[in-house]
């Protein structure tokens, strides 16, 4: 919202300047993201005050040596008038019309010697310092100003030319349109200061001003006078069939209008406010949904009834209602738009006119042909507003405010704002009468605040005349009232909302606790004292879920993998991929920000497995992971369980392209295979101090077969972890060579989190030597490789610190479908050197060990 602070002068004094408001209105919570000066000190360009003046035109001759260029006289305070060569177009048209003072023109006039921006550059900001020079035969010294010379805008069409401007000739042109522009980045609770009025609200209740409204409003205590009376609505019917979303619908007719462009005093602010000035009516339209924060919109009535004759009514007829499937709508930004059936749209009974809420129709737009407009000013539920234009990925500056709240009383406002504005800058004349469809008036909020409520909350004990103080500058009605028995009396207040704060909730709990903000934030926040807990603190307790997720964590950075982290929302056709079927389960928002993220993810994988695709379009080498949570169905039953979902943290690995980078020194770039995201888990196991690991052979159809393993800890599955299946490299659209793996592992963090052991033990190095010995077994093909190492553990203990295999044969030697393990086996104690007669007692145990469970035999004996 940019604010220029000689429109907020309007509406309040400032009092404070404006850096130390800038810093209040942050502290307040309506953050200022930026200063910006036009023309005064701070700005790129100060407007000397010597040097730049205004003008009033008193003649307009030809030049006698040049079609193209004109002789201005000018008055700009001095004994005698100025001449200025020029060759702007929009004073052609004065050109012998003799004297013109009566026509009150000005303009900004600068003097030999000041510096303005060149109006011919090509590079913005280049600015050129004014000098005297002969012009066909003619000396010029000085020159009238364009926009794009003063930097108001980039409009290098002619020169500036009003007649409206009051200031007397040969005022410092700083003086009358020198500038500052708070830029305040509102978040959306913020929305009621969409608008100067707004902005003016917060200042007086922050400086302890009051608000002073434009005396030339309609008074809206005269609307009812007017609401549906003879002759407008005789001639104009309005129906909606949604009220809960279309509460209010206000319209007002001003006749014999001319549509010109708008004063320079209304282009110049909606300029500095950020709009882009069209027509006078475009420009009211615009002007009044920045003052006051309440869109509108003007309707060309010729057209419309012009369309009333076509369908056969002896009136015109608006209707607003939801979109039928199909329906497309013509918007002012000459775009079609399919609309999605939840739109509001205002149509008559021939189509459609506009997108309710967002943006106008082309069909009825106003054209410089227009003499009589119908000006409408409505209310629409925000949530459908916002869920409309983020479909459309339509975005408008009514849209944005009307889709985070604006209350139905404000159309009443707004549209008598308007239309006045229209009567005077248009020449118009308003009809009598107005149409003010509002079948369900809103009723009052009505809040009581206990005193001491506030003192317990805030920390400072305020008088209840000071809460009462604070309140009524925010334009709350506060009312002072005494509950309970005269020796222990309660005060509170009782306050009632204005309708402009739709952010203070009915509810009473949470009314309270947004009036307690707003006590706070105009108190000051930083005027709270900060106090010390009085009591002992309680002991410091880990959080052993967290710690355990960040050390995760950083045990795959230190594998070398990369963390991402992805969007939790998607759809179930996206999932489908890895989860095999489209899942209706799904947790759905009923809001959603994209068409892409409507549903929470029941899949961690899915996410990953996006992000590794978009990768490999960039990068041989993807190595990632994510820890992150799904959001699975409820798991029913009472309170909570019944309507939250469950949230499930899951591990996700995504490994593909050379084992390492290559760089100037020898690597191994061979393809990443099963083993290396095995590596991977097993350091991450290992790291987490996970003891009874088993990787068991399974299928699964996302997997290649035969190249899947279940990950099982203490006999619990925790996960899978394997090859891709080919298809689903397609499906996901990886761009690497055919034969390049795509390794996976999804696995369920909770419970392998659920196994890490609350600690475990460290021993110390032995200083006594170790003691290495080998052992070959022959056991059947079909005996799972760990089980062996894992029987030569339990058998080797105490004395046994290390079991490692070196060698794995098959052949004639030793039978048909057999295999021969080779291990390399470590002993060492702690407190003594061992003997050979030690070392191979516990030697036999595991031999005996491994004959009686697996029915193995030491190869060679």
């Amino acid at each position: 919202m940019k604010v220029p602070i000689s429109w907020l002068k309007e509406y309040v004094d400032i009092t404070l300047l404006i850096e130390e408001l800038a810093a209040r209105l942050t502290l307040a919570g309506l953050e200022t993201g930026k200063i910006h000066y036009i023309g005064v000190a701070g700005a790129d360009l100060v407007w000397e005050r010597d040097k730049l003046v205004l003008g009033h035109l008193l003649k307009v001759e030809p030049h006698p040596n040049a079609d193209k260029l004109v002789l201005a006289t000018v008055d700009i305070g001095t004994a005698a008038p100025e001449t200025v060569v020029t060759g702007a177009p929009n004073l052609f048209e004065f050109v012998g019309k003799g004297d013109i003072s009566h026509l009150g023109l000005k303009s900004p006039f600068v003097m030999e010697g000041a510096t303005v921006y060149d109006g011919h550059a090509t590079e913005p900001g280049t600015k050129m310092k004014l000098k005297g020079r002969q012009v066909r035969g003619i000396m010029n010294r000085h020159m009238l100003c364009s926009e794009k010379e003063l930097g108001l805008s980039d409009n290098h069409d002619g020169i500036i030319l009003t007649d409206t401007e009051t200031a007397a000739p040969g005022t410092p042109i700083v003086d009358i349109w020198g500038d500052i522009v708070l830029e305040i980045d509102l978040t959306p609770n913020l929305i009621r200061c969409a608008s100067i009025v707004g902005i003016a609200r917060e200042v007086a209740a922050l400086t302890g001003q009051k608000v002073h409204y434009p005396t030339n409003w309609l008074d809206v205590g005269q609307a009812s006078s007017l609401s549906n009376n003879s002759s407008l609505s005789q001639r104009l019917t309005i129906e909606t069939t949604e009220p809960e979303l279309n509460p209010r619908f206000v319209a007002m007719l001003i006749e014999g209008v001319k549509v010109k462009p708008s004063p320079f005093w209304m282009q110049r602010r909606l300029r500095l406010a950020g709009m882009r000035p069209i027509s006078n009516i475009v420009d009211v339209s615009n002007y009044v949904m920045l003052e006051v924060g309440q869109p509108n919109h003007a309707f060309d009535w010729q057209v419309l009834e012009r369309r009333a004759q076509e369908y056969g009514a002896g009136q015109v007829k608006i209707i607003t209602r939801l979109a039928e499937p199909g329906e497309k709508v013509l918007t002012l930004d000459g775009k079609t738009h399919e609309v999605p059936p939840f739109a509001m749209l205002v149509t008559d009974p021939k189509s459609n006119l506009s997108i309710g809420g967002i943006m106008g129709g082309g069909e009825s737009e106003v054209s410089d042909n227009s003499t009589t407009i119908l000006l409408e000013a409505a209310a629409w539920n925000f949530i459908n507003i916002r869920r409309t234009s983020q479909y459309l990925n339509l975005y408008s500056e009514a849209a944005y405010r009307f889709s985070r709240g604006i209350h139905p009383a404000q159309a009443m406002v707004g549209a008598l704002r308007g239309a006045k504005l229209m009567v005077e800058l248009a020449g118009g004349k308003l009809a009598s009468g107005m149409v003010d469809y509002y079948p369900r008036p809103a009723l009052p909020v009505i809040i009581d605040l206990p005193q001491a409520e506030v003192t317990r909350m805030l920390g400072v004990e305020l008088e209840i005349t000071d809460i009462r103080n604070i309140l009524e500058l925010l334009e709350f009605q506060v009312e002072t009232m005494i509950k309970g028995l005269a020796v222990n009396p309660s005060i509170m207040v009782r306050v009632t909302v204005p309708d402009h704060r739709l952010d203070i909730s009915a509810e009473p709990t949470t009314g309270r606790a947004d009036l307690l903000e707003e006590i706070a934030r105009v108190y000051g926040y930083d005027r709270i004292p900060v106090s010390e807990i009085a009591d002992e603190l309680p002991p410091q307790r880990n959080n052993v879920a967290l710690d355990r997720e960040e050390r995760t964590r950083d045990l795959l950075v230190q594998a070398g993998l990369q963390e991402v982290i992805t969007y939790r929302l998607t759809t179930p056709q996206v999932e489908a991929r890895v989860l095999g079927t489209v899942d209706t389960s799904y947790i759905t928002l009923a809001n959603p920000s994209t068409p892409e993220r409507v549903t929470m993810r029941h899949s961690l994988l899915n996410s990953v497995l996006e992000v590794a695709s978009e990768n490999s379009k960039h990068h041989q080498r993807v190595q990632l992971f994510e820890v992150g949570h799904v959001y699975l169905p409820p798991l029913g039953g009472a309170g909570e369980l019944a309507i939250l979902p469950q949230e499930k943290r899951r591990l996700a690995i995504v490994l593909t392209g050379p084992r390492e980078q290559q760089g100037w020194l020898p690597a191994d770039t061979a393809p990443i295979d099963f083993f290396d995201l095995k590596g991977v888990v097993e350091t991450l196991l290992d790291g987490l101090h996970v003891n009874d690991i088993i990787f068991k052979s399974t299928e699964q159809a996302v997997y290649h077969p035969g190249r899947v393993a279940e990950l099982t800890v203490n006999g619990q599955t925790v996960g899978l972890l394997g090859q891709l299946h080919p298809q689903m490299v397609k499906a996901y659209d990886f761009q690497i060579e055919e034969t390049q793996a795509v390794l996976v592992a999804d696995i369920d963090l909770d419970a392998l989190l659920g196994q890490v052991p609350a600690g475990h033990v460290i021993r110390g190095v032995s200083r006594f030597p170790a003691v290495q010995q080998d052992i070959a077994v022959i056991v059947e093909e079909n005996v799972p490789a760990d089980q062996v190492p894992t029987l030569i553990w339990q058998s080797g203990q105490p004395l046994l610190t290390e079991v490692r295999l070196f060698d794995l044969f098959r052949g004639e030697q030793i039978g048909a479908g057999k295999k021969s393990l080779a291990y390399s086996l470590t002993f060492q104690a702690a407190d003594r050197t061992l003997t050979d007669k030690e070392v191979a007692k516990q030697r036999q145990k595991i031999i005996q060990r491994l004959e009686r469970e697996l029915g193995a035999k030491l190869r060679g004996a």
